[in-house]
């Protein structure tokens, strides 16, 4: 089975919800004139990222009823998209996620669960923590979201391999650091090294993409990746532009690559458990 997937890295506008909706829109129908099947968006795709106290204005829910997911939901009876948004819980908690919609459905909501908040990053003082990491299944095949932090977390990439995920969807904010002699940024380099490492380690296939633009200082750098099962490069987007990026993948090659270096299948993850308990005890 091959599955074309729209890697979308864009600019997004600070705190414009509607003119981000109205991007996204056009570049879903461009997606699915070019063949795509699934489309996906960064982190906080329709929001932009230094929210800070713009937060509650521009938090939408993941429903039908929605005044900006209700057209997105009804794009994605063409096309699955992967969006990224500012979530509102009963209770008044706003979270950095990413939302799957397929077939006129959302399929999975993830919130971000690890959030950074040290050096040029503050999202501890304006969202709350997800706390939950699963993975879903689609029409493609099983799949999990991580959102740009937790991918830096081995945990996260590991529960959903164990969950099952065959396909990585990992979004992001990222913003540039790390000058050199390399025409890439040293964020850049690692963030690529990261992927890679591991597309590798749990034979599986890693999306990943990254905005562009300039927003309150930051400058996010895109180079959008796919790596492949065996850990090579598919396709990479250039750095510091809006594109999308195309790329067709072979769901067959998880078999031939997991016949070939079988770690899912010797993984011990009761002795996981088992070990992990122990440390929690002992920290205790």
């Amino acid at each position: 089975m091959k599955l074309t997937i729209a890697l979308a890295q864009i600019y997004t506008k600070l705190g414009d919800v509607n003119a981000n909706l109205e991007k996204h829109l056009s570049l879903i129908a461009e997606a699915r004139r070019a063949g795509a099947e699934l489309i996906v968006f960064p982190e906080l795709s329709l929001t932009g990222y230094a929210l800070q106290d713009l937060t509650p204005s521009v938090a939408h829910s993941p429903t039908v009823n929605d005044p900006v997911f209700r057209y997105l939901i009804d794009a994605s009876k063409d096309i699955d998209i992967v969006v990224g948004f500012v979530d509102e819980d009963a209770r008044h908690r706003f979270f950095i996620a990413g939302a799957y919609l397929s077939q006129g459905m959302v399929l999975h909501v993830h919130h971000k669960v690890y959030l950074p908040t040290y050096g040029l990053f503050d999202e501890g003082r304006f969202f709350a923590w997800g706390d939950t990491v699963q993975a879903f299944d689609t029409r493609f095949g099983r799949m999990g979201i991580a959102i740009c932090e937790d991918f830096w977390h081995a945990s996260v990439p590991y529960l959903l391999w164990l969950d099952g995920a065959d396909l990585l969807l990992f979004t992001s904010a990222s913003p540039g650091r790390g000058l050199n002699t390399e025409p890439r940024l040293e964020s850049a380099r690692w963030v690529e090294q990261i992927n890679k490492a591991y597309a590798s380690l749990f034979t599986t296939f890693v999306a990943h993409v990254n905005r562009v633009g300039y927003e309150d200082g930051l400058n996010f750098w895109g180079g959008s990746t796919l790596f492949d099962p065996d850990g090579k490069l598919l396709a990479q987007g250039p750095y510091h532009q809006e594109t999308i990026v195309y790329t067709e993948i072979d769901l067959n090659q998880l078999h031939r690559s997991r016949v070939r270096l079988p770690l899912l299948r010797d993984e011990r993850t009761e002795l996981v458990k088992r070990e992990l308990s122990r440390i929690l005890e002992g920290a205790r």
